[in-house]
């Protein structure tokens, strides 16, 4: 990766970072899944979408395609990103996602020696794309790593991760409100406690006191 390439990388507009990884249609399919291993699994076919336009533009020297590999590269990144917290805010909430981060291990091994074949192609429009694919095989692989990983171990790690955040963002605080954050976390923690609580109780009884 050149000093160029680089520099390239960071200037380019912010309208241009932000853009949607994702189509209108796919964005659709994924806010009616709620399982996170279904949404883990939308994720991996669209991520092999992108792959595969990516194949056949390097197949077809059309002029343009390099913008279009560039783009393409950089959406199957976010798509990989998005994947990995699905699976971390299930993890978080306790949720089954062993079924999702097998498919992950399984695609993303299919993924990375698609990008390694990309990357052993020589193109004249190469350095236009060069950036992102590098980007794209790092996140491939870091990834891949974390699927195959022990599920018990990687929520010990999210855990372990969040709180160190949290005590980071804490300690940027005031001591009011630092104070106030604390008391609404009992608040809240004290609600949800009262909620799941179970009672033989009818509606409108009361547990009367002993004398």
């Amino acid at each position: 990766m050149t000093a160029l390439l680089l520099a390239l990388h960071l200037l380019m507009p912010a309208a241009q970072v932000q853009r949607d990884f994702l189509t209108a249609d796919e964005a659709d399919q994924i806010r009616l899944v709620q399982d996170p291993n279904e949404r883990i699994k939308l994720y991996l076919q669209f991520a092999r979408r992108r792959l595969e336009l990516v194949r056949q533009a390097l197949e077809s020297p059309k002029p343009g395609r390099a913008s279009l590999i560039h783009d393409t590269l950089e959406d199957y990144e976010r798509i990989i990103d998005a994947i990995d917290t699905v699976i971390e805010d299930a993890l978080r909430r306790k949720l089954p996602v062993e079924d999702g981060i097998r498919a992950v291990a399984g695609a993303e091994k299919e993924f990375l020696a698609l990008l390694e074949k990309i990357e052993a192609m020589e193109a004249p429009d190469r350095d236009r794309y060069e950036f992102i694919l590098t980007q794209a095989l790092e996140t491939t692989r870091d990834s891949l790593e974390l699927a195959e990983e022990d599920v018990g171990r990687r929520s010990q790690e999210v855990a372990e991760r969040d709180e160190r955040e949290q005590k980071q963002r804490e300690a940027l605080m005031q001591p009011k409100d630092l104070e106030e954050k604390r008391a609404a976390e009992k608040k809240a923690a004290e609600e949800a406690q009262k909620r799941k609580a179970p009672t033989l109780l009818r509606k409108g009884e009361t547990l009367k006191k002993k004398p």
